[in-house]
């Protein structure tokens, strides 16, 4: 009897042991996946888009998928190209004070807009747009 009693004992504590291991790697996975470390770059546009406007666009994109692959596939980069003279996007325009054409950081609330070096190196100068970028996400 003792032995069956020292068996379902066994069983018991090594299950426990499971369940808290499992619920530690879930919690670690949290504190790495915290949703306040997530950065959002919109680009809002107008339907009538020039050349540079497509660029900036096209350049923001493609630079945040190849430097930032990971964080991109873990939601916590996201990318969102937005028309103004869509009535869905109104909403949003108005939280973050957007009236025109602008390429913005967001995290936590915080903003840093872009739009000026986005129109002058998209087409001329890729390279230093990406350093920009760069360097905008790593202090976000």
């Amino acid at each position: 009897m003792k032995t069956v009693y020292f068996f379902v004992i066994t069983i018991m504590l090594t299950a426990a042991g499971f369940t808290i291991q499992a619920q530690t790697a879930k919690v670690e996975q949290n504190e790495t996946l915290n949703p306040t470390d997530k950065i959002e770059v919109y680009y809002f546009h107008f339907t009538s888009r020039c050349t540079t406007c497509r660029t900036v666009e096209s350049v923001t994109r493609t630079i945040l998928k190849e430097t930032y692959p990971e964080r991109m596939k873990e939601g916590m980069l996201s990318f969102k190209a937005l028309n103004l003279d869509e009535r869905v996007n109104e909403q949003l325009a108005d939280e973050l004070h957007v009236s025109g054409q602008t390429l913005l950081f967001v995290k936590d609330g915080e903003k840093k807009d872009l739009t000026t070096d986005a129109f002058m190196y998209a087409r001329s100068n890729p390279d230093k747009l990406k350093k920009k970028i760069i360097r905008t996400i790593d202090t976000l």
